[in-house]
């Protein structure tokens, strides 16, 4: 009752008059797809996001969402599909001046700091399902891991280092088990590229009665973008709990030039190896390519298609699928 009253007030803002004359933004996105996997979903977010005070930046977001059909990753890419209410993100965050060495802080809930977590780079590009490394059922991170903690940034325009210090308040098909988790990124950045290295030490998601100790990543990932052309992925190597391994990563492509009009070209190949010594018949060693295009139909209404066709160990109902989704989003002004 608490998530669905949040998502009414959020739903309550998201009108003109409720901001008018704010530096305060609110926005209602509307999504839904369906695939030849044997599964469909549909989901609503809702966000008032912005900056009513000089440098003091603030976000909330609900989602309800709602999947049929066989269980998948379909969708999956930033919001959960478990027909329920749920908070995704609340926190402000306030920005120094540029001649400080601390660079912000941040504070309430929000999405874990690891890699290329930010929903804008998952969720809005076209992808439709996220990296094997990204969805909690495949032994690596989850897009449902949220912190509820503190964060600090340090550093200069184009070297910094990020300190996460938080409780899992995660939302999805993996939850972690209470405890303390820090997470710890370091970032660099050129005119076009960003390389950053990232170590997560938490708690598993899996029950206590059979999975010890922590789950710990370290990660690397980057990007590099010129011309329209966007090139970036992430390697991650760590456990899950004691005596497990999960390796893996992906590359993307995202092609979108001016001749190109309304469209977005994607490519993406990943790999997931998950190790259980001694219990060999857990592991999982499977490899994906995905190739999509996204389409802007008018204003926020839009459009995707995708093809992903899976290699070894199988986790999606077919090897090759045919996905399909449409999402548009209205935006109101200060």
């Amino acid at each position: 009752m608490r998530r669905l009253t949040l998502l009414i007030v959020l739903a309550h803002f998201a009108t003109p008059s409720a901001v008018s004359g704010q530096a305060v933004v609110a926005e209602v996105q509307q999504s839904g797809g369906v695939s030849t996997d044997e599964s469909s979903g549909s989901s609503t977010q809702l966000r008032v996001f912005g900056e009513p005070v000089r440098n003091l930046r603030f976000k909330v977001e609900g989602s309800l969402g709602q999947q049929w059909g066989e269980e998948s990753d379909l969708l999956g890419t930033a919001y959960p599909y478990h027909g329920k209410a749920e908070l995704i993100e609340a926190y402000a965050e306030y920005f120094f001046p540029e001649r400080s060495f601390v660079r912000s802080v941040r504070g309430g809930r929000y999405r874990t700091p690891f890699g290329i977590y930010s929903s804008s780079e998952h969720g809005y590009i076209g992808f439709m399902r996220p990296p094997l490394i990204r969805y909690g059922e495949y032994w690596g991170l989850s897009t449902g891991y949220m912190e509820q903690g503190a964060d600090v940034v340090v550093g200069t325009p184009h070297i910094s280092a990020e300190l996460s210090v938080g409780r899992p308040a995660d939302v999805g098909e993996a939850i972690r088990r209470p405890g303390v988790d820090t997470v710890v990124r370091v970032e660099g950045s050129t005119d076009s590229m960003i390389v950053g290295y990232s170590f997560i030490d938490t708690t598993p998601f899996e029950p206590a009665e059979w999975a010890f100790g922590r789950a710990r990543f370290n990660g690397i990932d980057a990007r590099w973008m010129k011309g329209g052309v966007q090139l970036r992925g992430e390697y991650l190597r760590g456990q899950s709990l004691d005596d497990t391994t999960t390796d893996g990563g992906y590359l993307d492509m995202i092609a979108h030039r001016p001749a190109m009009g309304p469209l977005t070209l994607l490519a993406r190949a990943e790999w997931l190896d998950y190790d259980v010594p001694g219990f060999r018949k857990f592991d999982l060693h499977t490899k994906r390519f995905q190739t999509g295009v996204r389409v802007r139909l008018w204003q926020g209404l839009s459009a995707a298609m995708g093809i992903s066709h899976q290699r070894g160990q199988v986790t999606q109902y077919r090897p090759t699928a045919l996905d399909v989704s449409f999402s548009y989003a209205v935006r109101t002004h200060p």
